[in-house]
């Protein structure tokens, strides 16, 4: 579902999600994001427990989720910016579409990343 900004810009607003292994780390990436204006916010939970393939093992850790509220105009920039500052070799970082929101939500949103 396309969104409408403010300006006659249409645009598609994303969640986009990460995990680190620390509090603090996934707060830095958060942080890192939202004052470079690549997400309006973004919203730091855990901890959750991960558990997946790696290197020919199952692996469990402990880890904490970032969830970062963007535009699909943004997404290309916010996913260098994830790459460069995070340690993982491989982070996850996965991008859902927002399908229905409150048009208030979606301008703040849209207004938040529309200037670099």
């Amino acid at each position: 579902m396309n969104a409408q900004y403010g300006e006659g810009v249409t645009t598609l607003a994303l969640t986009v999600l990460t995990t680190t292994d620390s509090h603090e780390k996934a707060e830095a990436l958060a942080r890192g994001a939202v004052e470079a204006r690549l997400a309006a916010c973004a919203q730091v939970s855990g901890p959750v427990t991960s558990v997946y393939h790696w290197q020919r093992a199952i692996e469990t850790a402990e880890e904490w989720q970032v969830v970062f509220k963007t535009t699909e105009a943004r997404y290309e920039a916010l996913e260098d910016h994830l790459l460069a500052a995070h340690d993982y070799d491989t982070p996850e970082i996965v991008a859902t579409p927002i399908v229905r929101a409150s048009s208030a939500y979606l301008a703040w949103l849209g207004r938040e990343v529309a200037h670099p």
